[in-house]
């Protein structure tokens, strides 16, 4: 969304300027016109300053949804105990272990000193703090229910720590077995494989293709290990800016999407997300399509991003959310469309969502708890398939050497 500086005036007199974000001018002004004041003249911020921003966000290490969820919580408690807003940021800055989130907060303290809300001036942080954060704030803030506003959040960022926390609980034995089966590989590549093949050189013994593979990886990690380390890195720098494009994004996720095991659990995760966000922020009084707007930028899978998208505009010319989504029925399960059906039809929606998410974590819960379970056998079969090629690989040049000295 491009940033306009802007200079507005109040009916009182008083001159305002600053920079915000809009999808145009005439936008600018109605942001503008509901704070009191009148847009005077507005220019388009240079966009070299943010391109630089977004290129240096690419290996600046981002705020953990933990330390959030803690200043959201405190932050909560502070407002409820009417504590000022810039005194309670200042207070929770000193609290916070990383770093750049407390010059953040003693930014937005700042900020918030020199006149402006806290919605616009999370504005000026969208790495760190959400379009979700920043809209359920601003409702918070219109309404005079910004304790409640908090509080939503607070839950909202507790159900996604503890969903994230299962989900990373449940992988995290395949992983540790794949990085441990790939250092032995490593290892014995590097240590057992080249005396193996001079032993086969002496001997000048005829090695088959799969031998030859096996040496050729052997002596190219001995000899040339800085290589295999800069390929690796540059592998993991090249998929990292691939899921940053669009096109690199939709293959990663249309790829993720077809993987037996993972497959199911990404689709419950996006849909309970999106279920539980959409009831959030319902229950705030933000209006659908504006909600839907905001779930559709914080979703990470493309697919449920792009249907999402595709969403809004049919309901803003009228149509009903659970018919707009029946197309997508590979992605949403049937019981997903039937319960917003419901809603939408007894006008309790935030109510019924919230039961719906409620299901679904439980399920999501009970998935995690089974994957290792499931994900054991097929690990098994990989370590089995690569310790099978490696013996044969090693072993059938030793039988030809016994066969040839018969």
């Amino acid at each position: 969304m491009p940033q306009y500086k802007y200079t507005a005036k109040s009916l009182k007199g008083e001159e305002k300027s600053g920079v915000l974000e809009a999808k145009s001018e005439r936008e600018l002004a109605q942001i503008l016109h509901q704070e009191g004041f009148v847009l005077l003249s507005a220019s388009l911020e240079k966009s070299k300053k943010r391109k630089i921003k977004i290129s240096l966000s690419f290996f600046k290490s981002g705020i953990s949804l933990t330390e959030k969820l803690m200043f959201t919580r405190n932050l909560q408690v502070m407002v409820a105990a009417g504590i000022s807003l810039p005194r309670a940021i200042r207070t929770l800055s000193n609290q916070t272990k990383s770093k750049r989130f407390q010059r953040v907060l003693l930014d937005i303290a700042d900020e918030i000193t020199k006149g402006k809300s806290l919605s616009d001036s999370l504005t000026n942080y969208p790495d760190i703090f959400s379009e979700l954060f920043q809209s359920m704030i601003k409702v918070g803030e219109e309404s005079g229910t910004l304790e409640e506003a908090l509080k939503v959040l607070t839950r909202q960022m507790e159900r996604e720590h503890e969903l994230k926390s299962k989900i990373m609980g449940a992988i995290m034995y395949p992983i540790v077995i794949i990085c441990a089966m790939i250092g032995i590989g490593i290892l014995m590549l590097v240590m057992v494989v080249p005396k193996l093949a001079e032993t086969f050189e002496e001997l000048g013994t005829e090695l088959p293709l799969t031998t030859q593979i096996v040496i050729g990886m052997g002596t190219f990690l001995a000899e040339k290990w800085y290589l295999a380390v800069l390929i690796i890195i540059v592998f993991i720098f090249l998929l990292r800016a691939m899921s940053r494009t669009k096109g690199g994004k939709k293959f990663l996720d249309s790829l993720i999407l077809k993987i037996p095991i993972i497959s199911p659990l990404v689709k419950k995760t996006n849909s309970a997300y999106m279920i539980r966000t959409l009831s959030s922020l319902i229950a705030s009084g933000v209006p659908i399509v504006r909600s839907l707007e905001i779930i559709s930028g914080t979703l990470g899978n493309f697919y449920f991003r792009q249907t999402i998208n595709e969403s809004v505009e049919k309901v803003r010319k009228g149509q009903k959310l659970s018919e707009v989504l029946k197309p997508y029925q590979s992605l949403y399960s049937p019981l997903v469309i039937q319960m917003i059906e419901v809603g939408e039809e007894t006008g309790e929606t935030s109510e019924v969502l919230g039961k719906l998410a409620d299901f679904f974590e439980d399920e999501i819960a009970n998935i995690t708890k089974n994957l290792s379970s499931i994900i054991e056998p097929v690990i098994m079969l990989i370590i089995g398939g690569a310790v099978g090629f490696f013996a044969i690989s090693m072993v059938q040049p030793m039988y030809a050497m016994l066969g040839a000295i018969k």
